[in-house]
């Protein structure tokens, strides 16, 4: 194997690991309890992106070596966080409805201090702190570092916040405290920040520019989970194409696709995935080492937002209809069975009905197994804010919508149907959510397979299973030899 670290061939070592029996779930975010307490608890709720949930990991991790214990209840917590989204209206107003319920039990708990972090936070800070009356701390994505002061300070009296965004922090020494965990999965965040400046994203501007984790650190921390009993990691970034780190000598250049052998070479009964791709940045390198590796799924996350390019231009995505569906062509010369899911936003700023029709016409050259659809929602402080109006009838967004919606339950039946009849690796998650006599695990193209428990199986351990039926969105089948 290939280490672009060292430049040398070496074997991937054989790990021992332990998996764990049961998969634990739940819709409060669970912490491991601190060996040494200051006998304060600490609840958190996130929001929003997988990134998100990978930072409240991060915190836990830095509030456990505090001393807090935690607790599924916020009504018994000392400490509550929400770990907040502003991609889209009603993600923030979830937030706030949220901070109404923490403000009955302030007003019960004169001690309870209530914490904003993350996106929200850096853009609502004002609002959080003088408007809502309700948040004693606001920390934004690059300060979690800073929350024993943070803490400290709201313990003294006062409200707190830090919402600097930072060139150079990555969290890369902290070990994160794995939250809702069911003890097989993870992510694993590889980089921060976006130089993407999409006209309709708030992310740039929340999140700070991009920079790129140490692999080393990387591989150590999915070698670590490995050894815990993990069998599948996400590795995340806002765009992972354009992950790329070079160490102070310069002597060593790792980018994506090197990253993707190094963790791949961790062990091939560890599955790795990555979220999310940009069309712009997708390389014939990172597909083909896809391809190499029987343990990197054969499935690519690649938003679209609109299938028309003068829309793509006022989207400030830089690229065109013509260059993304030579992307795909890639992906499907390169890696003919790879699964393809999307984003699709509809009713952007000016928006024909022609553009429109544009969009769905992609949609059916494409095919998508899985999709993530949404209604143009104006953000304030973005490129699209201050340069367009936002001149789309609410009523034809939703129309609009409802097309894109009612296509992509087509295709994702319809690709689901040909993998009907093939037998698929599933690594089995746990129980599937309507029955304890059935397990739920996904196959190498992100799809749910549910089938009958079996004895000679347990959550964390791979089967082949038999997909003989399927719903709009899951396989239905059976275990075999």
């Amino acid at each position: 194997m290939y280490n672009p670290l060292t430049g040398e061939n070496e074997m991937a070592p054989v790990l021992d690991a332990k998996v764990h029996d049961e998969a634990r779930q739940g819709e409060a975010l669970l912490l491991e309890t601190a060996s040494k307490h200051n006998g304060r608890k600490l609840y958190i709720e996130s929001y929003g992106c997988a990134m998100n949930f990978s930072d409240s990991e991060i915190v836990a991790s830095i509030m456990t070596d505090m001393g807090f214990e935690t607790t599924a209840n916020y009504k018994e917590a000392d400490v509550v966080f929400i770990n907040t989204c502003s991609i889209r209206e009603n993600a923030e107003q979830k937030v706030r409805n949220r901070l109404r319920e923490f403000g009955a039990v302030k007003k019960q708990n004169r001690g309870l201090i209530v914490g904003v972090l993350g996106c929200m936070a850096e853009r609502l800070k004002a609002k959080f702190l003088e408007e809502e009356k309700l948040v004693d701390v606001v920390v934004g994505p690059d300060s979690y570092r800073d929350l024993p002061n943070l803490i400290g300070s709201v313990d003294d009296g006062n409200k707190a916040v830090n919402v600097l965004l930072s060139r150079e922090e990555t969290y890369a020494d902290i070990n994160p405290v794995r939250l809702n965990s069911n003890g097989i999965t993870a992510f694993v965040s590889i980089m921060r920040g976006c130089d993407n400046m999409c006209s309709f994203c708030v992310v740039p501007f929340t999140r700070g520019r991009e920079r790129s984790r140490d692999p080393h650190s990387i591989v150590n921390e999915v070698r670590d989970l490995f050894n815990e009993g993990y069998r599948e990691v996400t590795l995340l970034g806002q765009n992972v194409d354009s992950y790329k780190w070079t160490n102070e000598e310069e002597t060593q250049r790792v980018n994506f696709a090197g990253l993707l052998e190094l963790v791949a070479a961790v062990d091939p009964e560890l599955r790795v995935r990555f979220s999310t791709s940009h069309p712009k940045d997708i390389t014939d390198e990172v597909l083909f080492t896809i391809a190499k590796h029987d343990n990197i799924c054969n499935y690519i996350h690649l938003p679209v937002q609109s299938g028309n390019s003068r829309v793509l231009d006022l989207m400030n995505r830089t690229y065109d209809r013509e260059w993304y569906m030579e992307r795909v062509s890639a992906i499907r010369r390169i890696i003919p069975e790879c699964a393809i899911s999307t984003d699709v936003i509809t009713g952007f700023c000016t928006e024909t009905e022609e553009e429109h029709q544009e969009t769905l016409s992609m949609m059916d050259y494409v095919q998508y197994d899985f999709a993530y659809m949404f209604m143009y929602s104006e953000r304030p402080g973005t490129l699209a804010a201050k340069r367009y109006t936002d001149d789309i009838p609410e009523d034809v967004k939703l129309r609009r919508l409802q097309e894109v919606v009612a296509k992509q339950q087509q295709h994702s039946h319809g690709r689901l149907k040909l993998q009907l009849g093939k037998v698929q690796k599933v690594l089995i998650e746990g129980f599937s959510k309507k029955s304890k006599l059935h397990y739920a695990g996904r196959n190498d193209h992100n799809a749910m397979v549910v089938f009958p428990v079996h004895d000679n199986y347990k959550p964390g351990q791979y089967a082949y299973v038999l997909a003989e039926e399927c719903t709009t969105a899951t396989l239905l089948g059976k275990i075999v030899d």
